[in-house]
């Protein structure tokens, strides 16, 4: 099976008059996806964009954290293992060579909450499941770690 993606990326010409060459240009654009809503985008601070949008740093990290948690929760409903609560702190290291870059790792920490009774052991071997279902760690050229934590409510 095929799946297509598609979305317009829109970017337009301020004027800045900056005296700096790399300061000519802005790095703020609008990403639109059919039915839904506007991405306000910008380069990384680093690279001379507005702190304040999402940069592609961001959203790369982000599709792997929720990938890795929509596999999890697939994986855990098909188990019967029930989630009360699902957060991640990811962080990712991207190294910077001359006018480039590159990721080197992501590391995933979710932090997960579980119905009384559940099983952590089970729990943990989903995550190795989820590794193996995500597509988006599939499809990039650096480590995705996950290191995660569970506890179980007690009522």
């Amino acid at each position: 099976m095929m799946r297509d993606y598609a979305l317009e990326l829109i970017w337009t010409e301020t004027g800045s008059e900056a005296s700096d060459r790399l300061q000519r240009y802005d790095r703020n654009h609008r990403i639109h996806v059919a039915g839904k809503p506007v991405l306000e985008v910008s380069a990384d601070r680093l690279f001379h964009g507005d702190a304040s949008r999402h940069n592609p740093e961001d959203l790369l990290l982000a599709a792997l954290a929720s990938c890795h948690m929509l596999s999890y929760l697939y994986l855990a409903a098909r188990e019967g293992l029930r989630i009360r609560d699902y957060r991640d702190q990811a962080s990712g290291r991207l190294r910077v060579d001359g006018e480039s870059g590159r990721f080197v790792e992501v590391c995933l920490h979710p932090l997960l909450r579980l119905a009384p009774g559940s099983d952590p052991e089970q729990a943990e071997a989903l995550h190795r499941e989820a590794q193996k279902l995500c597509f988006i760690a599939h499809s990039v050229n650096f480590p995705v770690r996950v290191e995660a934590q569970t506890t179980i409510d007690s009522f």
